[in-house]
């Protein structure tokens, strides 16, 4: 469903766009204008913080990781925790919003993909909460990793439907929620969980998530008179990082550092290319189709990344590095007994990095690493695989 119609908006440099059929832009140009019209509206801004307090229960702490910091005799590590939020990630804080604009738009039903689960679980409680039906695509593999939220999602009142074509990863997720919307977009809202797909979802995802680093910022001059010399945050379609990242964007001497799989690393070998409605830097195999990409976490696994992530790579403002499986893992069980925090696995790829970078900076140096969710999805998968 690629390449039928082009818009010229929703460009980070060469990245972004709109490619997709004509019946489909007619429902993303209405989905722009509403997001314009309410997002700086008065009683949307006043429900969305009302339920971003009573509901999500922020605004969540940035906690000093005293004891790991004092482990690795370096730079001084902090917390955003994202794992603290109602359903255990950030992604509720995008459901939320988006659920408010879909309410206003008069949507009856919602859709969503999903990977590890997560962005699932937050589209179904945000469903619950407005009475809204509501259909999560997930691939065949992650319903089988992620078992427990799907019954998450199922406890929740959402359908959830497995997808066995392709990998039977979070891509084919994507391909079937994009072509329900095709088929039934006069009475449906897809509710996109990452910060990708073509425009307006990278912009509306991120305005969404940017109460991520409005918090952290004002938190870590609070804490320490100053601000961090970088922050961290895993990278897979990259929704937490470019909340992490949105309110330091133009404060040149805070280093942004995406952390990605080393088995999915679409940063370090991807090229430009079109999926799923967008351009972005892009895994792609020797036919020129997204390559088949495998990471521990589930959140992680997808061949493409957000568009303004792969503007930020390419302009040289952010850097994306790797962490292998293995090394995450050993970060997951460091979390866990040195702070009592059992992080997920995705998060705990750039905590991985953080103890890394830590070692090299003084102590005087700050770190903020977005720890984007909890691991409680993760124990049983982890459990398996520290005792295969």
């Amino acid at each position: 469903m690629e390449n039928t119609s082009v818009a010229s908006k929703g460009y980070f440099g060469e990245f972004g766009g709109s490619f997709v059929p004509e019946e489909l832009q007619t429902v993303l140009d209405e989905l722009e204008e509403q997001f314009l019209k309410y997002k700086d509206d008065p009683d949307f801004i006043t429900e969305y913080k009302y339920y971003l307090k009573e509901y999500i229960g922020r605004e969540n702490p940035l906690t000093f990781a005293q004891n790991l910091t004092k482990k690795v005799n370096g730079a001084k590590i902090y917390l955003k925790r994202e794992d603290l939020n109602h359903t255990g990630a950030h992604k509720i804080n995008n459901a939320l919003g988006q659920i408010l604009l879909a309410k206003r738009m008069g949507a009856k039903r919602i859709i969503a993909e999903t990977g590890a689960g997560q962005h699932g679980v937050a589209t179904a409680t945000a469903c619950a909460m407005f009475g809204m039906e509501c259909v999560i695509y997930m691939g065949k593999l992650d319903t089988e990793r992620q078992a427990l939220n799907v019954f998450r999602m199922e406890l929740l009142g959402a359908k959830v439907v497995p997808v066995s074509k392709g990998q039977g990863r979070l891509k084919d997720a994507v391909d079937e929620a994009l072509g329900d919307l095709v088929q039934n977009y006069t009475n449906t809202f897809y509710l996109l969980g990452s910060a990708v797909g073509p425009h307006p979802y990278p912009t509306m995802v991120k305005h969404f998530q940017s109460i991520i680093s409005e918090e952290s910022k004002r938190q870590i001059i609070e804490k320490e008179g100053k601000l961090p010399t970088a922050i961290i945050a895993c990278a897979g379609g990259g929704s937490n990082a470019i909340g992490a990242f949105a309110h330091y964007i133009d404060e040149k001497n805070v280093r942004l550092i995406g952390v990605e799989p080393a088995e999915a690393p679409t940063l370090t070998e991807g090229v430009p290319a079109v999926i799923h409605g967008f351009k972005c830097i892009t895994l792609l195999d020797e036919n020129g189709e997204p390559k088949p990409t495998y990471s521990i976490a589930a959140g992680l696994d997808y061949p493409g990344i957000g568009p303004e992530h792969s503007f930020l790579k390419t302009s040289g403002r952010a850097d994306y590095v790797t962490i292998t499986g293995q090394e995450a893992l050993e970060a997951f069980q460091l979390l866990s007994k040195t702070e009592g925090i059992i992080p997920a696995l995705e998060s705990s790829h750039a905590v991985a990095y953080a103890i890394k970078l830590a070692k090299e900076l003084s102590k005087d140096d700050l770190l903020i690493v977005n720890l984007s969710g909890r691991g409680d999805k993760d124990v049983e998968q982890v459990f398996d695989m520290i005792n295969k």
